[in-house]
């Protein structure tokens, strides 16, 4: 048969959101109480598209209602239709009013501090009313986020592990070198010629050896034969650690984006010691094959011009 015929008439999307219900609730009866509608109906429905198919879609006994892979299969891409749908509403609301909208970012705690903080405000400033939904997650979780389709793009380092993954796009923004930093009241911003030999004894706040960038700076000092400072703080967050070195007592190694985004610090200074630690490229990643809606595009646009400062290089 012709697919207008065998599936293109028999199947339309109530069918598969009827489905997509009754899989999330476990259960025919329960999904005619979320829908309400009645049981026979649902019976009906899943009935029918089982035959349209030709395949059982659901494993049903005293237990409730399972999929089987092929309803998994088709759930898989049903979901994937009932995204576009959305996306569709939302191009439209958007031709209708350009200056509103939504967007989902999700993005580390300390990217949401810094750099996505910085887009936000310089969107927010001409569109007043676009809606930012942040979800400020571990790196981990990143991957769940974005793959179930929960955020429309994140903001991610390239280490994240996420742009190993084929189903995923990855335009790197900024390169993030580490660097020492300093009150801009210590005396060593004033010192010419200072070696990393020169702070050790200095009261360091540094991520914990074992945690977070930790390694990376043990393997940094043992670079130039030294061993890492005894810190008098220990923190895996930048943001703790800078706030401590504007105190004015505390040295640190920092991520060079915090001193730039969302504001300037000039309250602290980077001291020209040089560091053997490898930059870390940052940028977007999506979901390939997904259409962005025209506001998570214009978050895109905004994001690139927000990230040049810091734009060394390309990958």
């Amino acid at each position: 048969m012709e697919w207008s015929e065998r599936i293109g008439r028999r199947i339309r999307l109530r069918d598969l959101h009827i489905l997509l219900a009754v899989v999330q609730c476990k259960s025919l009866a329960k999904a005619a109480e979320h829908l309400a509608i009645s049981r026979p109906v649902i019976s009906k429905v899943i009935a029918d598209l089982e035959h349209a198919l030709g395949v059982r879609l659901l494993e049903r006994d005293r237990h409730g209602a399972e999929p089987t892979i092929y309803g998994a299969a088709l759930l898989k891409r049903g979901t994937a239709v009932f995204d576009e749908l959305q996306a569709g509403v939302k191009d439209i609301e958007f031709l209708v009013d350009p200056a509103a909208g939504e967007v989902r970012i999700a993005s580390s705690a300390f990217v949401a501090a810094s750099f996505v903080s910085a887009v936000v405000h310089r969107i927010s400033r001409r569109y007043p009313r676009i809606v930012f939904h942040l979800v400020v997650t571990g790196v981990n979780s990143l991957h769940h986020e974005l793959s179930e389709r929960n955020v429309d793009l994140v903001i991610a380092g390239q280490r994240s592990g996420l742009i190993t993954d084929e189903r995923f796009g990855f335009e790197v923004l900024y390169d993030d070198p580490s660097v020492i930093v300093a009150s801009a009241q210590s005396p060593w911003v004033r010192r010419r010629g200072v070696a990393l030999a020169d702070l050790v004894k200095e009261s360091w706040a540094l991520p914990p050896p074992t945690q977070a960038f930790g390694p990376v700076f043990v393997e940094a000092f043992r670079a130039n034969g030294l061993d890492y400072p005894r810190a008098t703080v220990f923190t895996i967050s930048p943001e703790a650690r800078i706030g401590l070195v504007a105190s004015g007592r505390f040295l640190s190694i920092v991520p060079i984006s915090i001193l730039r985004f969302p504001r300037p610090r000039p309250e602290i200074k980077v001291l020209p010691v040089k560091l053997s630690v490898a930059r870390v490229p940052f940028g977007i990643v999506t979901l390939k094959n997904r259409m962005l809606s025209p506001v998570a595009q214009l978050f895109i646009e905004h994001a690139r011009e927000v990230a040049k400062p810091l734009a060394t290089r390309v990958l």
